[in-house]
């Protein structure tokens, strides 16, 4: 059943103003704060705050901006050939948020915290306005995102087991009994937002189809992390 504050498919906005930040994933029914303090981005929180209080977390595609540039030294100077974008391509998915709360500081800042909605792709970006960036999302795919969270079945001993050698490698202080008490869609959203992994990973664990395969895919990626910090080979990532 579905609650009342629970958001429907036509409360979505069919134009999104988005947030590209490397390593900065919103997941579904997870919380991100965030700290605004670049112009462009401050009209955007005010403008989201005016109408619907949404906008959308997406990452830069480092890898796509790399082969443009790679690209560009063949083509060498021939300007005709190929010209690099004015703004760093973004992946394909990202996710629409709502403004929970805000705080503006003395600074000029705003301090926002941003609820996960659901997951979109990009069907087009387009014009952008007062410096931020917009597209065109389709969030037909990730329906569920927009229900309460399944039931999974997650390791969790397994989970627990490598997250403190992974926290201790990252230098992390974390409470794992408090991490202990909460439910397995709370604790794997969590861990997939806090932990730090390559922006390619945290993509990853966005895109995954299922809740369930996320919290398997959370679970490599810590004993992955492990491996890096001690300098032995990752395997998967070469």
């Amino acid at each position: 059943m579905r609650s009342p504050v629970q958001t429907r498919r036509e409360d979505l906005p069919d134009e999104l103003a988005v947030f590209p930040l490397p390593g900065a994933v919103l997941l579904p029914w997870g919380r991100l704060p965030l700290n605004i303090f670049e112009p462009r981005y401050l009209n955007m929180t005010l403008d989201a705050l005016k109408a619907g209080r949404m906008f959308g977390m997406i990452q830069p595609d480092q890898a796509k901006l790399n082969r443009a540039r790679a690209t560009a030294e063949v083509a060498g100077s021939d300007s005709n050939i190929i010209t690099l974008p004015t703004e760093p391509p973004i992946y394909s998915v990202g996710c629409v948020g709502r403004i929970s709360c805000f705080e503006e500081t003395e600074d000029g800042r705003m301090l926002i915290s941003l609820k996960g909605i659901a997951r979109f792709r990009v069907s087009e970006e387009i014009q952008g306005q007062k410096g931020y960036r917009r597209v065109r999302p389709s969030y037909d795919e990730f329906a569920a995102d927009m229900e309460a969270p399944p039931k999974i079945d997650l390791d969790r001993d397994t989970l627990i087991e490598r997250l403190k050698p992974y926290l201790d490698a990252q230098g992390m202080k974390v409470n794992i009994d408090v991490i202990k008490n909460l439910s397995d869609a709370t604790l794997v959203t969590s861990l997939c937002m806090i932990c730090p992994f390559d922006p390619r990973e945290k993509q990853a664990l966005l895109e995954c189809a299922t809740l369930q395969a996320r919290g398997e895919t959370l679970i490599t990626l810590l004993q992955m992390g492990v491996f890096d910090a001690s300098g032995k080979p990752d395997g998967p990532r070469q």
